[in-house]
């Protein structure tokens, strides 16, 4: 039975991530949108996707609940999904440069956002005592958020931007045989991260996720921290 003082403790936490996923989803799905209809496509703008509203954008279990049950059990990774944003990639112009700038829209969207949050920082000196904890933590959420959903996101596996990216480029006897595994990209997924997940409680000594995310999260959290004049 959780007690009063560890359950206000878990909630508190909990409110430390609502704004930074909030954010970080919603200008992410909205970027896909925004470069789709630039580049030809107006499927999202049709569908009221192309809007800063995170209502639209934001899925009630894989936004809210599944990382809020991953936040409380304290796992140690954090996985979650919007609602995809719908791009007609035969309607974009160029077709396959186009399908790579829409991709790269929502993960190069993570890393400004991570940039913006960083700046924020410089205000915690003149916010009420009351409230600097509580915003710096928001702050610093934003950040890890923002940094490992861009690199999530720039996995080389459809249906992720990456796996987009790496069929705008691929010569086609190579790009075809990707994309074939779009309909199985989340299966996969859903794998890798149970072996995250699984690995280290075996004793295996060994987490592929924190391998595949950590390392290139590592070190896109330091460009953040760098360029913003924030690093140690």
């Amino acid at each position: 039975m959780i007690a009063d003082g560890q359950l206000a403790a878990m909630v508190k936490t909990a409110t430390t991530w609502v704004l930074p996923v909030i954010f970080a989803v919603t200008f992410h799905e909205a970027a896909h949108g925004i470069a789709a209809s630039r580049l030809g496509d107006d499927t999202a703008l049709r569908a009221g996707r192309v809007s800063l509203n995170p209502l639209k954008h934001i899925d009630p279990v894989g936004t809210i609940l599944l990382p809020a049950l991953m936040i409380v059990a304290r796992v140690p990774f954090l996985f979650g999904y919007a609602k995809p944003v719908p791009v007609n990639f035969a309607r974009l112009r160029p077709q396959r440069l186009g399908m790579i700038l829409v991709a790269l829209a929502g993960p190069a969207t993570n890393v400004l956002l991570a940039i913006v949050s960083a700046l924020l920082a410089y205000s915690l000196p003149y916010l009420p005592y009351s409230a600097v904890l509580w915003t710096k933590q928001n702050i610093e959420h934003s950040i890890v958020l923002n940094v490992v959903l861009c690199v999530f996101n720039m996995l080389p596996l459809p249906p992720l931007d990456g796996g987009r990216v790496a069929v705008g480029i691929l010569p086609r006897p190579l790009a075809l045989p990707l994309a074939r595994l779009e309909p199985y990209g989340m299966m996969i997924l859903m794998g890798l991260f149970l072996l995250s997940y699984i690995g280290p409680q075996l004793g295996l000594g060994f987490s592929l996720f924190g391998w595949l995310i950590g390392g290139p999260a590592s070190m896109l959290h330091e460009f953040v921290l760098t360029v913003t004049g924030l690093a140690s």
